[in-house]
């Protein structure tokens, strides 16, 4: 009996160490990627438009599955109307006259696809470029930090004057609901609109905690993937692969969580220098800021960022990658139990952030997996990481360094029919077990 108790006690022993290792990064028993992503739409044929949206639909309206919708110009959704969408619906976002579609303060929307049959919001084009098209834009009612109108009529080319009344956010609503965006994928959006003005694939303006969005991936979106202002939202299970732009942006007083999410970026599919994974701000400017409302706080968690490079060396050498991480002034972020892999480097700080115990107690990262970064934590514009360096270093935050290829990492990053970014779990090793304790 002894023997088999000690024999079960090295087992738990080693499956309790392994599971430390899988709790880090994204996570689940099972690979909730698989069925409803894609890593090649460039390769799927949508059909042809059977249906044109264009205008303000101000009415509840269903989209079926089986037509192929067509966004055309700027189609809003008004009138506290809602937009249902049945899973496994397909709508194109028109190239020419730069189609959107924004879900108007009040109004809602209601994509709730399946794992195994996806709503599907892509590009109207046979050849699909990153910006072919506008994007998702949901208006709501929840606080922000930000002075000012409160509207985004300046996404829209040629707005009708009697709509800027739908191009409005921001309120006082911290439980507002705008709708559930579950199992849909955002390809080939974010277009430009003028000189330096674009759209956001996904752009979740103000809106409230009661909203539901998980499972949703963006795909080569030619700005920022998930751009977040104000409000109070919890993003789950998402993912931004190859963006041009930031994979998740959070500014002006956003107060939200971000969980079990992934972003995979390439070197070669970047608008350069001030596109991260993850930004973290409160302002752009002080003077836009109204400081006598909540600064932006966010709770982040399993989260796997990856630099997806064949010679991450070659790419860093030639300054094609940047850090992963952005955190700006007089904002809070605590990131704990997730990967970062492949960056130069893995996090920068805004330089007007003072080092001292006062500031970084507001920035935690605890149970991090820094990997293959050339570098950790730094200041912007200051080579000198020292003092951080011994900070997030100490043995409280449990974070872990090493150095080792995308192969020996993750489960299954090569395989883009399949692929699995979850940390590769050591197996167990009889070895590892004295041989006299097993009995025959």
């Amino acid at each position: 009996m002894k023997k088999i108790t000690q024999l079960i006690l090295g087992f738990l022993l080693a499956s309790g160490c392994c599971f430390a290792q899988q709790e880090k990064g994204i996570v689940g028993d099972t690979n909730w990627l698989n069925n409803w992503t894609e890593f090649k739409p460039n390769e799927i044929d949508y059909g042809e438009p059977t249906q044109i949206l264009t205008g303000n639909i101000s009415e509840d309206t269903t989209l079926k599955k089986g037509e192929v919708y067509l966004l055309l110009g700027s189609v809003f959704v008004t009138n506290d109307a809602t937009l249902t969408i049945e899973p496994g619906t397909v709508i194109l976002g028109d190239y020419n006259s730069k189609g959107s579609l924004t879900i108007s303060r009040g109004a809602k929307i209601m994509a709730q696809g399946y794992q195994t049959d996806p709503i599907i919001f892509s590009s109207n084009k046979s050849v699909k470029r990153a910006g072919d098209w506008g994007g998702l834009v949901i208006l709501g009612d929840a606080p922000i930090n930000r002075f000012g109108s409160g509207s985004v009529a300046s996404y829209y080319p040629n707005l009708n004057p009697a709509d800027y009344t739908y191009t409005n956010y921001g309120g006082e609503n911290t439980s507002g609901f705008s709708g559930v965006l579950q199992y849909v994928r955002i390809e080939y959006a974010g277009k430009r609109i003028s000189q330096d003005t674009y759209f956001n694939s996904l752009f979740l303006a103000c809106v409230g905690e009661s909203t539901k969005i998980d499972h949703v991936m963006i795909s080569h979106s030619g700005e920022d993937g998930f751009e977040v202002w104000g409000g109070n939202i919890s993003l789950n299970n998402l993912v931004s692969y190859r963006s041009r732009g930031t994979d998740y942006k959070f500014n002006y007083g956003s107060t939200s969580q971000i969980f079990n999410s992934l972003a995979l970026r390439s070197p070669y599919a970047s608008n350069g220098s001030g596109v991260r994974c993850l930004e973290v701000r409160s302002y752009n400017k002080k003077e836009e800021s109204d400081f006598s409302k909540n600064k932006t706080l966010i709770e982040a968690s399993n989260l796997t960022f990856l630099t997806d490079s064949d010679d991450l060396k070659s790419a860093i050498e030639m300054n094609l990658v940047h850090e992963a991480i952005y955190v700006g002034e007089n904002t809070e972020l605590n990131m704990l139990k997730s990967v970062v892999s492949g960056f130069n480097p893995a996090v920068i700080l805004d330089q007007q952030i003072q080092v001292n115990q006062k500031s970084l107690e507001n920035i935690a990262f605890t149970e991090m997996y820094f990997n293959n970064c050339n570098g950790n934590i730094f200041v912007e514009n200051n080579s000198n990481n020292e003092d951080l360096e011994n900070w997030y270093g100490n043995r409280a935050f449990f974070n872990v360094y090493s150095k080792s290829n995308n192969t020996e990492t993750f489960i299954s990053a090569n395989n883009y029919k399949r692929p699995d970014f979850r940390l590769r779990i050591n197996k167990i090793i009889a070895s590892n077990i004295d041989s006299d304790l097993i009995e025959d």
